[in-house]
């Protein structure tokens, strides 16, 4: 039976994976004008393409389980700024 393999979460990881496939979501949906429903699906595919050829090249495994990380961590990060711009929007135009 084969051990689970040892994922180390890096500098990486944390600052600048995440943030790139945020960025790399944004411009394909711009540019190419994507249904909303597609887009974390576009996340997934762009996080698993930087992890599997470049962050963790050498292990497959690693390599899927943090793509999938990356993708849907940069849908979170960009879900929750984009409800916390809207509700700071509201508050504002209330006062």
């Amino acid at each position: 039976m084969e051990e689970f393999p040892i994922i180390h979460t890096n500098f990486w990881d944390a600052i600048l994976a995440v943030p790139i496939v945020v960025i790399l979501t944004q411009i394909i949906k711009v540019w190419l004008h994507i249904k909303p429903v597609l887009v974390p699906t576009i996340a997934n595919i762009i996080g698993l393409l930087i992890s599997i050829f470049f962050a963790h090249k050498n292990n497959i495994w690693a390599g899927i389980f943090m793509g999938f990380f990356y993708g849907n961590a940069s849908v979170g990060v960009y879900a929750s700024l984009k409800t916390s711009l809207i509700t700071f929007k509201k508050k504002r135009l209330q006062k």
